[in-house]
């Protein structure tokens, strides 16, 4: 705790002392995002040190990274809206990967553990836990956020901390659940297919799929493909009702997300995934000779 509070300190000393026209903005947002990152990995660590219990660890884990991933998205809409989505997307794309080698087998994502009942691994009540314990991740970072915001270092972050937010769907609801739906079942049968087939750079080439199906998709529905995120980011705000959101970023998520476990089973994905792990291909495919 004490170590977060010095990097915290830190931090706040190299802001303050550089002219407020003068600090370039998206300095300001990288720095925000590795703050971020910063205390979520401390948590994270302190979490790992002092709960035994493996279940009740996996429950602060998921809300820690769901708290991580919607501090450095409500940034990110930032970046987006000020340096464009080029620059949003090499953003995410490195966070993908960041995260994907620090959450351990926490997902901050509930579809992923509807998808372990569906396939026998989890049951609905622990399903149900870890999806309340993002949620709250989720939904309290945004008073660190709004904290930060508040402080105005950047003119990028001016009146943030107060402003109305507005939707991303700029479609029909039912156009919005189909992105939500189809890119998510996408992005799960890639992850699957790369955690089979195991390439060597699987991590790099998952965040590539899933940062550029969030670029497809962003002036439709703004490409969340994840209901806690999107209920931190965008839930109240205006441009639609909250059983509109729901409809297109829990249905039509969850929905893609359990296509993606059954289409997966079909026999002609199986045969095309068992046929390339038996035959050496190019040098990206793990344990394979050049």
């Amino acid at each position: 705790m004490k170590f977060s509070i010095d990097v915290l300190g830190v931090f706040l000393k190299i802001v303050i002392r550089v002219n407020r026209d003068t600090f370039a903005p998206l300095v300001v947002s990288t720095l925000f995002i590795l703050l971020t990152s910063i205390l979520a990995h401390c948590a994270r660590r302190l979490v790992q040190n002092i709960v035994k219990d493996p279940f009740v660890r996996l429950l602060f884990e998921e809300a820690i990274a769901a708290a991580e991933l919607c501090g450095c998205c409500f940034e990110l809409i930032v970046v987006a809206d000020n340096f464009g989505v080029a620059t949003y997307a090499v953003y995410l794309f490195a966070l993908t990967i960041w995260w994907s080698l620090n959450w351990g087998e926490a997902t901050a994502c509930p579809y992923t553990h509807i998808e372990d009942v569906i396939e026998g691994r989890g049951d609905v009540r622990k399903a149900i836990l870890k999806t309340w314990a993002e949620l709250g991740g989720g939904m309290l970072v945004f008073k660190y956020v709004q904290m930060y915001w508040a402080l105005e270092i950047s003119d990028t972050h001016k009146d943030k901390a107060v402003e109305d937010c507005s939707a991303d769907l700029q479609v029909p609801v039912l156009y919005g659940a189909l992105v939500e739906g189809i890119a998510t079942c996408l992005c799960r049968l890639a992850s699957r297919a790369l955690g089979d087939l195991n390439p060597r750079f699987a991590t790099a080439i998952d965040a590539f799929i899933g940062t550029s199906l969030v670029v497809a998709a962003f002036d439709y529905s703004g490409g969340y493909f994840n209901p806690v995120l999107a209920t931190s980011l965008k839930a109240g705000c205006h441009g639609h009702s909250l059983s509109e959101f729901a409809t297109v970023y829990w249905a039509g998520a969850c929905a893609g997300s359990i296509v993606s476990v059954y289409l997966y089973k079909l026999p002609t994905i199986q045969e095309y995934i068992r046929g390339t792990t038996e035959v050496n291909g190019d040098s990206i495919w793990a344990g394979k000779e050049d």
